[in-house]
């Protein structure tokens, strides 16, 4: 699959870690990046809340996708189903999607180790 933009993205509701190649499409898999969602704040009503949650969710996804312009393949991992939500909004954004996109669960793990389960998965 070489010549392909290929990223890994570890994320929860709150953080992600972005993957890719140190030469777009070629070269050995790095950290290019972190996000965070730092959540809402609390509201007066349960539907500013939802409304302030989902501009911030939004927010916290173009944070990631800064990091990857022009994806061909991307694998999600996380916790939760902050994945789900971010391959729909990958799917609803004209830039991403066409992007094959592909999930799996995991906990948490260090940088180190992502970059080893995104190498695997795409080697």
């Amino acid at each position: 699959m070489s010549g392909k933009k290929q990223f890994g993205v570890w994320m929860d509701s709150h953080n992600a870690t972005i993957v890719g190649r140190e030469d777009i499409t070629e070269g050995e898999f790095i950290v290019l990046g972190h996000a965070t969602n730092a959540g809402a704040d609390g509201n007066s009503s349960e539907n500013a809340a939802n409304n302030h949650e989902i501009t911030l969710q939004h927010k916290f996804f173009k944070e990631i996708t800064a990091f990857m312009q022009n994806v061909d393949v991307i694998h999600i991992t996380g916790t939760g189903d902050a994945q789900e939500q971010f391959i729909k909004y990958l799917s609803e954004t004209p830039q991403y999607k066409n992007a094959v996109a592909d999930e799996s669960t995991s906990n948490k793990m260090s940088d180190e180790k992502f970059i080893e389960m995104v190498t695997a998965k795409f080697n």
